[in-house]
């Protein structure tokens, strides 16, 4: 018996989910050329725009002919380089002088933080440059490729586009997360999150999802790097109050707010007393100058995990003086340096 063929309505909603997703990476992939073209008006390779959309040369190609032949983008060629005809595009969109620097300064750190080449910021920063006075966006214009030219990283993109979707429509997520960092041996888990926020990071270098996690039935958070499988639900979920999820992102160190708070005590040498009081490095922080020029410093956090990083940043111009635990721990690991040492 000859096997019956499926019905149309059977199969159509996943086509036309395909379809709509290959559109959506073409029209995505398009905008990233043409923002790349719009910041080097002298032109631009096709090897030097694969490189920072994040396709082959040959893909390239192909969407510089369907700019100019499709879309009806006015291009020029010429030498082996390819641009936007001058004129083309005209700015949406003026800042002060003073709003430029605070944008150009959000870049620079990007920059300086970021280890692996994230397109769609790449394209964000590209569009930002269009509309920034010319001093200032020459100087953005090589900032975005001192980023291009760093290693992409496929999965953390698709990790993160997922995550922006599901944030913005208020979809539940299926994960599997490797925790074997901190825990070797600790197989890989899944489970089920409501994505509440995504934060980056400057200590780590890395991006965070914090979430409601059901299998926890707790708040939790996720470096993206280790997300190793990432999958929308037709779920959806009623987040919190953005200001209850600031509130505790703002109690953490720097992204992890979900371990038992702690009180944290520290005693800086008079040489670096100045450096740390001249910046204010927690809102729960109490600094007491001594009689010797010390400062001892008081603060409470979720955990010592990050803190320990920043104590350790200090060397022997800091004193542990509680918890004893996190006091142990440090002198076992200036032990361990010295022994290597």
């Amino acid at each position: 018996m000859t096997p019956t063929a499926p019905h149309d309505h059977d199969v159509a909603p996943e086509r036309s989910s395909d379809r709509a997703s290959a559109k959506h990476d073409r029209l995505a992939r398009f905008y990233r050329v043409i923002r790349y073209l719009q910041a080097h008006p002298e032109g631009a390779t096709p090897d030097a725009i694969a490189g920072f959309v994040g396709m082959s040369r040959r893909t390239v190609y192909r969407d510089l002919q369907a700019l100019e032949g499709e879309i009806e983008i006015p291009l020029w060629s010429e030498a082996g380089k390819w641009g936007i005809v001058e004129g083309a595009f005209l700015p949406p969109l003026r800042l002060t002088l003073d709003e430029a620097v605070a944008f150009f300064l959000a870049a620079r750190l990007t920059a300086q933080f970021a280890d692996r080449y994230e397109p769609d910021m790449g394209a964000a920063f590209q569009k930002l440059a269009e509309i920034l006075p010319s001093v200032v966006a020459r100087h953005l214009e090589r900032t975005i490729d001192v980023l291009a030219s760093r290693p992409p990283d496929e999965q953390l993109t698709r990790n993160l586009r997922t995550l922006a979707r599901a944030w913005a429509e208020r979809r539940v997520v299926e994960l599997t997360y490797d925790a074997a960092t901190y825990s070797p041996g600790r197989p890989p888990r899944r489970s089920r999150v409501h994505p509440y926020l995504l934060e980056a990071s400057a200590t780590t270098r890395a991006l965070y999802l914090m979430g409601f996690d059901e299998s926890r039935d707790a708040i939790r958070t996720f470096k993206l790097q280790r997300i190793l499988e990432l999958s929308l639900t037709p779920d959806t979920f009623e987040p919190p109050e953005p200001r209850v999820v600031q509130e505790r992102l703002g109690r953490a160190w720097g992204v992890i707010a979900d371990q038992e708070e702690v009180e944290v005590v520290l005693r800086f040498d008079p040489a670096i007393a100045g450096l740390v009081t001249e910046t204010t490095w927690h809102p729960t922080e109490q600094v007491t100058r001594e009689a010797d020029g010390s400062v001892v410093w008081r603060g409470r956090v979720p955990g010592t995990l990050e803190i320990r990083r920043w104590i350790l940043e200090w060397g022997a111009q800091v004193e542990v003086l509680a918890p004893p635990e996190l006091r142990d721990e440090v002198a076992a690991t200036y032990r361990a340096a010295a022994a290597r040492y």
